[in-house]
């Protein structure tokens, strides 16, 4: 019974040492990455960095294809939490909604959102929507559609679908603005655009202009 203890004591702590150089890695790998781009950055001068080797970087993430997705992963979600926040102080399901997605957008003129997630991260990791992060926001705004078709502020349209347009115009409106020559007057321009396309889904659009 001991020698379980001290052995799942020891595992514990690996786990725990693990855990601590992924974490030091990606938060070297934002900085690199905000500041040079992927291109650029240096795996040696950012595992240098943190006092760790280039080997412990392939054993965690792989590669450094695999460190930046992990980055991507971490902004990405976090743009997404903060977006979810910011719709949350609406005290309304549908101006939520649309909070949530003016907020993603607006995440856009952040310089290390703007080069890492909408510049960069297409061009390293493929198609945005297809990323981990972008499914979670997926399921939570299909979550959020459901309970307002229920309700009736929405017409009764297939859930799926409403929610890939809607996460699909927040997302591509963010990469638009990001490499817009001009970010700030994009913004506005793109909020207009998008509140225009969500209000179609209203069950009564006049009654709630």
């Amino acid at each position: 019974m001991y020698a379980k203890i001290v052995e799942g004591g020891a595992l514990s702590k690996r786990a725990a040492k693990m855990a601590e150089t992924r974490e030091k890695l990606i938060a070297a790998a934002r900085r690199a990455f905000a500041e040079h781009g992927y291109a650029a950055a240096s795996m040696d001068n950012l595992t240098a960095e943190v006092g760790l080797t280039r080997g412990a970087l392939y054993h965690n993430f792989g590669d450094k294809r695999g460190l930046f997705a992990a980055v991507v992963d971490q902004i990405d979600t976090e743009m997404a939490t903060y977006a979810k926040e910011v719709g949350s102080k609406t005290g309304d399901l549908w101006s939520g909604l649309l909070a949530e997605g003016a907020a993603y957008m607006e995440k856009a003129l952040d310089p290390e959102v703007q080069r890492i997630v909408l510049l960069d991260g297409p061009s390293v990791l493929g198609d945005p929507s297809q990323w981990p992060s972008q499914n979670q926001c997926l399921q939570a705004t299909k979550a959020t559609l459901k309970q307002l078709i229920d309700e009736g502020v929405l017409k009764s349209v297939d859930i799926e679908a409403a929610a890939i347009l809607m996460n699909g115009a927040a997302l591509n409106a963010a990469l638009w603005i990001a490499a817009n020559p001009d970010p700030e007057s994009a913004l506005p321009r793109a909020f207009e655009a998008f509140n225009t396309m969500m209000s179609g889904f209203l069950a009564k659009a006049e009654a709630r202009d």
